[in-house]
């Protein structure tokens, strides 16, 4: 498999990226789940304090991963450029999935920002699986906490939405307009 995308597909290393943030952002989800449930549970449960301590510091730690992830991502996007869209794709849906694709980087640079200033703010620094610690970017304020939550949660139910979009794309794009648009990212190409 060739690692640099072409006119005739994406490259192993778009590829894997892609897959790899996708999943990291369910493994997220349910790590904010579970974070949660253990965060209602403390009141009975005095173990599940620390419980929820650990599900944040993974989910802080892999929040940051995605970030990193993304960097990489753009910068491979500029120098390994994606295969061309279709020619028989209406003028719209090019304007669209280049909004999606800006929205998608947008989102995945803004939430584990939004993520770091919540934790600074609540004065819980964010280590990075114990390897070292990212220095508080703002100073503790219990408002600015409230804020950025609100807005974590937001973006984190903008890129949900965004991700349902992409994939229902993608699936059109296979089973109405068979133009290959999914296959090119699929690791495996069979027809």
């Amino acid at each position: 498999m060739r690692l640099r995308n072409s006119g005739a597909g994406y490259g192993a290393v778009t590829q894997a990226l892609h897959w790899v943030i996708a999943a990291l952002i369910v493994v997220q989800w349910v790590l904010a789940e579970l974070a949660e449930a253990a965060h209602h549970a403390k009141a009975t449960h005095p173990a599940a304090a620390l419980q929820e301590l650990a599900l944040l510091a993974r989910h802080k730690s892999i929040g940051l991963t995605i970030f990193a992830l993304a960097v990489v991502r753009l910068v491979w996007r500029f120098a390994s450029p994606p295969p061309p869209l279709p020619a028989t794709m209406p003028r719209w849906q090019v304007r669209g999935a280049k909004l999606t694709h800006f929205a998608f980087y947008a989102l995945l640079f803004l939430l584990p920002i939004s993520g770091l200033v919540m934790s600074a703010a609540a004065n819980f620094p964010v280590s990075y699986f114990g390897l070292f610690t990212i220095p508080n970017v703002v100073a503790p304020d219990e408002s600015l906490v409230h804020v950025m939550k609100e807005r974590h949660e937001l973006l984190f139910n903008a890129l949900v939405a965004l991700a349902a979009l992409h994939v229902a794309a993608a699936l059109k794009h296979q089973f109405i307009d068979r133009d290959d648009v999914l296959r090119k990212m699929l690791p495996w190409r069979t027809r």
